[in-house]
């Protein structure tokens, strides 16, 4: 039988949101780095399918299920993130007419989720991964503010985000090992 943690599907999730950044964006690229991105992405996510679930094999009878609930207070943080990403967009595309800046808002807003979802999982190794994609996410609004080309955008707030959520999920797969006690 195979079970679930949150913290698998968090980073499952978190797995296809950073191949989404990395899809979308990838098409401002040439085809030469563009489609190799896109395959390399793909890659990561199914690679992620199989190591977690390698390891989530669980005997029937060991004890309770596992927590895959995510609690209210997550669902309050996401809610946050959707008002602020639903205002943002509509104040850029709307009212500024700048969609250019529309992937710099979506790396900032989701960047600073991350520090909600910091505070209420007691993860503050999250608030590393929100600083980086926030500072994605504001750089691409200033290059989208200067008029930056949209390939400069999409991979400074698109496809940067993209690899820092892919590689914090395999971050947290990766093998550990624990040091032995030196002898007394």
């Amino acid at each position: 039988m195979t079970a679930m943690t949150r913290d698998h599907v968090a980073g499952l999730i978190g797995g296809a949101f950073g191949a989404v950044f990395i899809e979308v964006n990838a098409g401002s690229l040439p085809p030469g780095i563009g489609i190799p991105l896109r395959v390399l992405a793909i890659a990561a996510v199914l690679g992620l399918l199989v190591v977690r679930r390698r390891g989530t094999a669980v005997a029937p009878g060991d004890g309770p299920a596992p927590n895959v609930g995510f609690g209210r207070r997550y669902w309050w943080v996401v809610a946050a993130e959707g008002a602020a990403l639903l205002a943002g967009l509509v104040v850029i595309n709307s009212v500024l007419h700048a969609p250019g800046a529309t992937v710099g808002w979506i790396a900032f807003v989701v960047g600073v989720h991350f520090f909600g979802l910091a505070a209420v999982w007691h993860r503050p190794s999250l608030r590393m991964l929100g600083g980086a994609m926030a500072v994605c996410g504001l750089a691409g609004l200033i290059l989208a503010g200067c008029g930056a080309p949209t390939a400069a955008i999409a991979t400074t707030s698109g496809i940067a985000p993209g690899v820092l959520l892919l590689a914090s999920v395999w971050w947290s797969v990766r093998p550990t090992v624990t040091p032995a006690r030196p002898r007394a």
